[in-house]
């Protein structure tokens, strides 16, 4: 039921009050729910819109630098034409290359240069540089390090660009997703046929329909994968592949696509981010299968590019015939000379040839594809116009609005969705559509209509059993279970697979952690009479919303607690070995403070490759041997903020391979029953491991009427 909360933002927003009523109730109807997807879509995109302008308004270019949101100063390369007819330009990053950013294929982006102020103008009170923006949008064609590939329209002044002495780049708002999800969630609005039979399905609890055959068995992979290959072979309609950390998701996704393929020519396959395509990408790739990436990858390399359509396409026998006649249109439109008569029909003629021959390549190159991949939005592509498939297959798919599901759904007759909807949730920016449902993904809605249609995988292949039972028990009700090879994976002897350690207990204590550089340790009594240095705080600070909060002396405390961790493993070993490491936050002000500690700390110099520090959302799909986790959160209010979703905290510990620290403030997080539950489950393991260590040493003792050890 939409609360008054929801009807009294949406008049906020000018929607008419007759399309409020209409979302009331309970048993609202397929066409019901999918209007009040929209206007939830329309009230995100007012509030990231507005948070833009706001931000654009306010921020500096140096607090857009260090978000990652802007690349300054700006090194301007050469322009040229792409295969696809489209003008590009080259960037450089020359400074802050340390600092995450957010650039990547697709996403809009606009010039500016900036202008040294000498003198406070009326309406500035400081001294401070002027900004001229490029009046045209770019669009980010790849990124690869710190270089930038941006197409640009062929009308750009990229003289003025390149001319500019302190130019810089930065984000957009980009408005073409948000368009291409509201296109899409109308047309189902509108659908019939096969598309307006899924919309009905997916809001019903009518069972799907399904082929009957008897099962496959595949020796190469578990029970619960074997199941899952299974049922989206029988499926007619719709299929999903729940997979918790570690299970096999991926080598189960490969596997069902695959044997589809021995009953279709051509599957559509599609993510929420270019990161995701490119992975399961290269997956099928290396299984031998003809993939045809649109859209640039973001991890650029030969392996990559090779079955992009770009690359594709320029290797292509008849594309040097077609780049000449493109040369010859642009050189004709160049020195036209007044008075030619013929000009028009010169014109014309080069045009149906380029045409000609362009359609001619892609007939070719669409044909001996067998797996099309490109993310949600990029199934928009005009190179798909016309295009249907039998099958779509979204990876990842609890990532994604279910708006954005519905832009390839109208290409396809039945669907396979894969990912877990019990780690991250797609980014919803405005707080109250995300109350009013818009969080809720198709693949969620699915599970719950139609739990019929969803297979679990069970068996986890990633971290020690320790690890992942907690995670289990807690968000899959105890079904993941542990392989046998990686049940007891560990690296030291006698070492406890999870460890909190309660920042409260430093702050009673008087010494800092070494090699801090915090206010409290700048100095050190060296008289009797010097008074005591005060107990450290480990208290959060608040450093905006884009940034989030900090906590210094956890930060530091965090490293400190990495390099003990190190030298009992010993700097040989981390080096032969090439043991990993993960340091996640929940904040980027965080992230962004521990890589520089990271940067200054000469101790861990060695090992700066083998250490990589992100939010949680940026380690999503990955893993590591060690986990360390600051929770940064400390105050006397017990407030945790977003730290209260759950399914961020399932992401963050089930990285790890074989080990998990976690440091945080017992005292404000244990408020909160899941923590509360997490720190008493790692006591436990301790308590357990110290009983087991007494009953070792007592039956390895030589005397057989010796006690044991004292205690």
């Amino acid at each position: 039921m939409v609360s008054s909360f929801f009807i009294r933002t949406f008049a906020t927003m000018n929607v008419t009050q007759s399309a409020i009523p209409q979302l009331e109730g309970r048993n609202k109807s397929a066409i019901q729910a999918l209007q009040q997807q929209r206007l939830l879509l329309q009230l995100e995109y007012q509030a990231e819109k507005e948070a833009y302008r706001q931000q654009t308004e306010a921020i500096g270019i140096g607090r857009k630098v260090k978000r990652g949101d802007a690349w300054w100063p700006l090194r301007v390369g050469k322009s040229y034409y792409n295969s696809l007819n489209q003008l590009a330009v080259e960037v450089f990053r020359t400074t802050d290359t340390d600092i995450e950013h957010s650039f990547e294929f697709g996403r809009p982006v606009v010039f500016f240069s900036l202008d040294d102020a000498t003198e406070p103008n009326e309406t500035r009170k400081s001294k401070e540089p002027s900004i001229h923006y490029f009046k045209f949008t770019g669009v980010v064609s790849y990124v690869d390090g710190d270089r930038m590939v941006i197409t640009v329209p062929d009308n750009a002044p990229l003289i003025d660009v390149q001319g500019a002495e302190n130019a810089g780049v930065q984000l957009s708002f980009d408005e073409t997703s948000y368009r291409l999800m509201m296109e899409a969630l109308d047309r189902v609005i509108k659908g019939k046929g096969r598309l307006g039979y899924l919309r009905d399905l997916f809001y019903s609890h009518q069972e799907p329909d399904t082929f009957v055959f008897p099962p496959m068995h595949f020796p190469y992979l578990n029970p619960t994968q074997e199941e899952a290959v299974n049922m989206v072979l029988r499926a007619k309609d719709v299929a999903i592949v729940h997979g918790p950390p570690g299970t096999g998701k991926t080598t189960t996704l490969v596997e069902a696509i695959r044997e589809t393929l021995m009953r279709e020519n051509q599957v559509l396959v599609c993510a929420q981010s270019n990161m995701a395509v490119d992975w399961i990408s290269e997956k099928l790739v290396d299984r031998g299968i003809n993939v045809l990436r649109i859209g640039n990858p973001t991890r650029v390399n030969d392996k990559m590019l090779s079955f992009t359509y770009e690359r594709r396409f320029e290797g292509h026998p008849d594309y040097p015939q077609l780049w000449a006649l493109r040369k010859a249109i642009r050189d004709l439109r160049s020195h036209r000379k007044r008075g030619d008569e013929k000009y028009h029909q010169r014109l014309e003629s080069l045009k149906s040839r380029a045409t000609e021959l362009e359609i001619r390549i892609n007939n070719e190159l669409f044909g001996e594809a067998r797996v099309i991949a490109s993310t949600l939005v990029g199934s928009a592509n005009r190179l798909l116009d016309g295009q249907k498939f039998g099958t779509l297959f979204i990876d990842e798919a609890a990532q994604a609005l279910e708006a954005a599901c519905w832009i390839p759904l109208r290409r396809v007759s039945r669907v396979v969705l894969a990912g877990d909807h019990c780690q991250l949730p797609p980014t919803v920016k405005s707080i109250a559509a995300l109350k009013a449902g818009l969080g809720t993904t198709l693949m969620e809605r699915l599970v719950e209509t139609h739990p019929e249609a969803v297979t679990l995988l069970k068996i986890q292949y990633r971290m020690h059993d320790d690890i992942m039972r907690f995670s289990s028990n807690y968000f899959y009700n105890g079904q993941v279970e542990s392989a046998p090879e990686v049940r007891f994976r560990g690296i030291l002897d006698l070492d406890t697979p999870m460890e909190w350690i309660d920042t409260a207990e430093f702050a009673e204590n008087t010494d800092t952690p070494e090699n801090t550089d915090t206010p409290e340790n700048t100095e050190s009594p060296d008289t009797p009479e010097s008074p005591a240095p005060p107990p450290l705080s480990f208290k959060e600070e608040f450093v905006g919303e884009s940034y989030g909060r900090i906590n210094k002396n956890e930060a530091q405390l965090t490293l400190h607690v990495l390099q003990h961790y190190f030298e009992r493993i010993s700097k040989q070993r981390l080096l032969d070995e090439r043991i990993d490491v993960g340091i996640i936050s929940p904040y980027r002000a965080q992230v962004q403070y521990l890589r520089r500690l990271l940067m200054k700390r000469e101790f861990f110099k060695p090992f700066r490759r083998q250490i990589s520090v992100n939010t949680v959302d940026g380690f999503q799909g990955q893993e590591r041997d060690i986990i360390v986790i600051s929770l940064v959160r400390s105050n006397d209010e017990g407030q945790i903020g977003f730290l209260r979703d759950l399914r961020r905290m399932n992401v963050a510990i089930t990285r790890a391979r074989m080990k998990v620290i976690i440091l945080g403030d017992r005292q404000t997080l244990t408020r909160h029953p899941f923590y509360r539950q997490l720190w008493k489950y790692i006591n436990h393991l301790h308590q357990y491991s110290y009983e087991e260590t007494i009953t070792d040493s007592a039956a390895d003792s030589p005397n057989d009427n010796d006690d044991g050890p004292a205690v």
